[in-house]
């Protein structure tokens, strides 16, 4: 009786595993009759221009995606525009020279479209960055490609000209005490985005990853924004309150905090520009 009993559950094991196997297969009979879709690589992007009237251009990948977008054949023309959810203005924030583009088998259906952020009569700072929500609005070229993709949020960040790189003379208190002096270099890596030689009280280095830490200036208002100590460790570095830029002296004031399981430090630093 016990073999009659284990034949009988080998048995209904092998029905259930081959229904699962159909059912599966069923599944993606029904993926590959879907329709594939045009749009962008990425649901979010960030530019940032200096408001001097000049103006900047920006590349976003579009791509063809879905269940047979491997055995598409026919070239793909999409044309794409602007929601109605953006408040960034066609023409005052930002302007679009080639909305439609064409996308190929032999580029693996991957493409670029341009988008040049204007900043000619921009005042800034503004209140709020403008935002583009861009999106493919038609596609043609073949009857298994719609527009259906995802569109792309792109926060467009105007900022006022910083020139913050060099070396300066800083005086850092910790916790409100102990004051140490030290020599930070400060380099830009970015329009508006700078980074540190020095972060904490870990003065000449960890050793380990990417030396200082990464601040933002727009118009003279400095940020500090969140970010693992070093790019490496697990301690947090994080600003307290905006940092300031004296434009007659060029001296920086940031107050940030490094956190971690148990502990936390408040670094409060006032840097003085040298040779300027």
């Amino acid at each position: 009786m016990k073999k009659i009993k284990y034949i009988l559950i080998f048995i209904l094991s092998i029905g259930m595993f081959n229904s699962c196997l159909v059912d599966d297969e069923s599944n993606i009979d029904l993926n590959d009759d879907g329709f594939n879709v045009s749009g962008f690589s990425s649901s979010k992007g960030t530019v940032a221009g200096i408001a001097d009237g000049s103006e900047y251009a920006f590349e976003f990948k579009v791509n063809v995606s879905g269940p047979t977008s491997k055995n598409l054949t026919n070239d793909v023309t999409v044309t794409f525009g602007a929601t109605d959810a953006s408040t960034a203005i066609e023409g005052t924030h930002y302007r679009i020279d080639t909305k439609t583009i064409t996308l190929t088998k032999a580029n693996n259906y991957l493409g670029k479209i341009t988008v040049t952020m204007l900043t000619d009569g921009i005042v800034a700072p503004l209140d709020e960055s403008p935002i583009l929500y861009l999106k493919a609005t038609e596609t043609t070229g073949d009857a298994k490609v719609t527009s259906g993709g995802k569109p792309i949020e792109i926060i467009m960040n105007y900022a006022c000209y910083s020139n913050l790189a060099g070396t300066y003379n800083c005086t850092m208190l910790r916790d409100g005490a102990n004051p140490v002096e030290y020599v930070d270099v400060i380099t830009e890596t970015g329009v508006g985005e700078y980074r540190t030689s020095e972060v904490g009280h870990w003065i000449g280095g960890l050793g380990v990853g990417t030396p200082g830490y990464t601040f933002y200036d727009v118009c003279n208002v400095i940020s500090v924004p969140g970010q693992n100590l070093v790019e490496y460790y697990g301690n947090w570095v994080e600003g307290v309150e905006p940092g300031t830029v004296d434009p007659e002296t060029g001296v920086i004031h940031i107050v940030y905090s490094i956190s971690s399981t148990g502990w936390s430090s408040e670094y409060d630093c006032t840097y003085v520009p040298v040779g300027k």
